[in-house]
């Protein structure tokens, strides 16, 4: 892991038992508050693609907004907002996604994206992958071409990233923690 990685991987707060015994929750808040931390991890995310047309950059609710609308910006590329049901103010498409127990919805503007559009799908982290997998799902139904899914954390023994190459999206993180 290169110096960058390691102050970005330091960066990041780990609270056990939270939200439920067992369970090393990764908080990102920490990164954001280190304006250092912060650019280098954007500037890694970003890295890749540099210079090649994109032109979305999708962030699921919530923190993915923070980190996609700083991709979005370095790389003059639009930001749509993937939200949970009944959060946008127009007309919507929406998808179900599984969550560990159970099911829930996403939804995004019907114009967000054009058949075409080259779309980078950004989140924090990526454990069982069932939100990402909706969203490239969601991306796809209205055209858009997901180039790549960028994340800060993988949790690789949930199988999320895994999940996501198998739907032939390439899957960039900077970050790996065991366990969950």
């Amino acid at each position: 892991m290169t110096s960058a990685l390691n102050d970005i991987a330091a960066s990041i707060r780990t609270i056990p038992d939270y939200p439920k015994p067992g369970v090393q929750f990764r908080d990102i808040t920490t990164l954001l508050g280190n304006a250092r931390a912060f650019r280098r991890t954007i500037d890694e995310l970003v890295q890749p693609w540099a210079g090649a047309k994109v032109d979305q950059v999708a962030g699921i609710e919530a923190r993915g907004f923070i980190i996609g609308g700083a991709v979005a910006h370095q790389l003059s590329a639009g930001f749509v907002p993937i939200r949970k049901k009944g959060k946008l103010p127009f007309d919507t498409v929406s998808m179900s996604y599984a969550l560990e127990y159970g099911t829930d919805e996403m939804e995004m503007h019907v114009d967000a994206v054009g058949k075409g559009d080259r779309v980078i799908l950004v989140d924090d982290l990526i454990a069982t992958g069932g939100t990402a997998e909706g969203a490239v799902k969601l991306l796809r139904q209205r055209g858009a071409i997901v180039e790549a899914a960028c994340f800060i954390i993988d949790l690789p023994e949930l199988g999320g990233a895994a999940k996501l190459r198998a739907l032939d999206v390439p899957v960039r993180t900077l970050v790996t923690f065991e366990g969950h």
